[in-house]
């Protein structure tokens, strides 16, 4: 058994297709298919079980799945921990991160980064915060730079970097925009413009309003933060953004007895061996 075929056999479970995981290892399909071969002849079983266009993991392929996740995680902390021994900077870090920290935070701390440290390879993911949480969960990326979770559950150590301050919002001719102050009632009478239930932002919002037993009604929904300034601005409703999308496009509420912020921050798994180029980012977010 090859950590290549694992790989290759990780790639084609979380992908469905063996198309798809060719395209993510970058290579053929005619080699993926060789190496699942492989590993099936040597585990005497059948991993896949292909119907039509669908691929689906037998009850074999179910049970190996997350043994090959452990091995292939074995390995890549094995990986890190015999690199950091050289003392060098170097090799892929993987990060996630999400768009709105990608574009706020991030850049002068990339720029700082690449420059001191340019043997390094920066793979990053721009994805919901709430992903890469998971996925450092799974150890699929080294380090998350996201929105920290409101109820730390202790399973990553999360470090806190910048405080985001979040405001509530309204377009120019929304009734409420007139108001100088606000009670958070009045907003419960409205429609609200907010991110999915998964995500960190909307479970601080939703606390707030269900702490004063009220209920909001959100008929739109998208995690794409400035379509949801967009929409807000138009007068589809009110919404909830950091403070720093503010514009004269969109008119801040001051809500009676409200201050609303979140943590943005890295996160990391600490079972897992970090590897040197995440210690030097983490020193310079620090």
């Amino acid at each position: 058994m090859e950590i290549a075929e694992l790989k290759a056999f990780v790639a084609v479970a979380e992908a469905g297709s063996f198309s798809q995981a060719a395209l993510q290892l970058h290579l053929t399909q005619p080699a993926i298919s060789k190496r699942i071969s492989l590993l099936e002849s040597n585990l005497n079983c059948q991993l896949f079980d292909r119907i039509g266009r669908q691929t689906i993991l037998t009850e074999a392929g179910r049970d190996l799945m997350p043994r090959a996740n452990r091995i292939l995680q074995e390995m890549e902390d094995m990986r890190r921990a015999m690199s950091n021994l050289s003392g060098e900077v170097s090799g892929t870090l993987k990060i996630g991160t999400s768009h709105h920290i990608g574009l706020h935070r991030l850049p002068p701390v990339l720029k700082s980064f690449s420059r001191q440290y340019p043997q390094v390879t920066l793979d990053i993911q721009f994805i919901d915060s709430e992903m890469a949480f998971d996925l450092v969960m799974q150890g699929k990326l080294e380090l998350g730079i996201v929105t920290l979770p409101p109820d730390d559950n202790g399973s990553l150590r999360n470090i806190p970097v910048w405080e985001d301050p979040l405001a509530f919002m309204v377009g120019n001719d929304h009734p409420l925009a007139k108001k100088k102050q606000i009670p958070l009632q009045a907003l419960a009478d409205y429609p609200a413009i907010l991110p999915s239930m998964s995500t960190f932002t909307r479970r601080i919002v939703e606390g707030m309003f269900q702490e004063h037993n009220l209920r909001i009604d959100v008929p739109i929904s998208t995690n794409y933060l400035e379509t949801i300034k967009m929409m807000a601005s138009i007068g589809l409703g009110w919404t909830v953004l950091p403070a720093t999308m503010l514009d004269d496009d969109i008119k801040p509420l001051q809500v009676e007895g409200v201050a609303l912020s979140r943590s943005l921050g890295v996160v990391y798994h600490p079972g897992h061996s970090l590897s040197n180029a995440a210690k030097a980012i983490l020193d310079l977010l620090n």
